[in-house]
């Protein structure tokens, strides 16, 4: 079984991470953790050593993240990518032909406390906005990859779902 994971090493894409290890862990298939940094869109010499920074983050997380999946018994690989995130899964997909696409449901985790509920409400109000203008990488990929797609909920990790069941 080949299992492609869009990887970024946010707080999300490692809940996806651990859904992966979870769920398909006794079928050990192989995973293709793609990781797209997106372009700063920016001629400066700032905007580029944030690309860099920004890349070597990404790329080291990348490989965190498959050298976890190979020590428990997974086949791992990592693929870097630059562009739109969108656009780049999409063509993994389409070049790699994979079982299973992979990816976090994309949140803002707002911090519990006192003000936790106007924060839910905020974030819930900016998410809708950005959905209804922009759409998330999630929906744009539902409506053409070829492949099943799993999007992981991340408002709770993988083993808080495993321990509600």
């Amino acid at each position: 079984m080949e299992i492609m994971l869009a990887y970024d090493h946010s707080r999300n894409a490692r809940i996806a991470l651990d859904a992966i290890r979870e769920m398909f862990g006794a079928l050990r298939p192989n995973v293709t953790l793609v990781s797209v940094i997106e372009d700063v869109g920016s001629a400066t010499s700032g905007a580029d050593d944030l690309f860099h920074e920004q890349y070597a983050v990404q790329k080291a997380g990348a490989e965190e993240a498959a050298a976890t999946l190979a020590a428990d018994g997974f086949t791992a690989r990592v693929v870097l990518a630059e562009g739109d995130a969108r656009k780049m899964l999409l063509r993994a997909t389409e070049e790699r032909k994979p079982d299973l696409l992979v990816m976090a449901r994309h949140s803002y985790q707002p911090d519990s406390g006192p003000l936790g509920f106007i924060t839910r409400r905020i974030d819930a109000l900016v998410e809708e906005f950005d959905h209804m203008t922009f759409g998330s990488v999630s929906a744009f990929l539902a409506r053409r990859v070829k492949c099943p797609i799993l999007i992981i909920p991340t408002h709770v990790s993988a083993s808080e779902m495993q321990a509600a069941e």
